[in-house]
């Protein structure tokens, strides 16, 4: 059990029979009234976002979720992206769009966890940081840089972010997984 008390971000709790995950949440106490906390959760298994108050002092449920660390090996067109279980060595399928947009972040051999709901995989966990090589990239223009200016850069995974003009192709970004945006050049 969850107390209000224990939500942050990343949490995941048991709603109305289907497991969420807290990404945002606000505690108020207004002036007049009892506490509450404004939160927004996202359906683990729908992807939908819910904007939702809970009282303070409610409690939520623990999902029946299982997290296995697996490995990712490769990815084709018939069987989608492929994983090893790290402990039994038994190879996990997902689809496409159990991935979703998570495949951008994906580099071969990499380890992660894999959420399971009820035995089916319904999402991954991530490092909070990778690092992706920059494979195409417009030059930036010398001098330019006074304003703090951003071009695009599409990444190896086909990842496309917004960058400083002084990224070039060939170099080595370190991209936060959670937002997608580039946080700093690799040496």
């Amino acid at each position: 059990m969850y107390l209000t008390s224990d939500f942050r971000r990343g949490l995941k709790v048991q709603f109305k029979g289907e497991p969420y995950i807290i990404v945002e949440f606000q505690h108020v106490k207004p002036g007049k009234g009892g506490a509450f906390v404004r939160t927004k959760i996202k359906n683990l298994l729908t992807g939908r976002v819910l904007e939702e108050t809970f009282r303070s002092g409610e409690k939520l449920n623990r999902p029946d979720l299982e997290e296995k660390n697996v490995q990712y090996l490769y990815s084709d067109a018939k069987d989608g992206y492929v994983f090893m279980d790290e402990t039994t060595y038994e190879q996990l399928h997902l689809t496409e769009s159990q991935v979703g947009d998570s495949r951008f972040y994906l580099l071969e051999n990499m380890n992660l966890t894999i959420n399971l709901y009820k035995g089916q995989p319904i999402g991954l966990d991530f490092p909070t940081t990778v690092n992706l090589e920059v494979t195409k990239s417009d030059p930036g223009l010398k001098g330019d840089t006074a304003t703090g200016a951003i071009k695009p850069a599409t990444l190896s995974t086909g990842l496309i972010v917004q960058v400083p003009l002084f990224i070039n192709e060939g170099d080595i970004l370190k991209i936060d997984t959670r937002s997608g945006e580039y946080i700093e050049r690799v040496k």
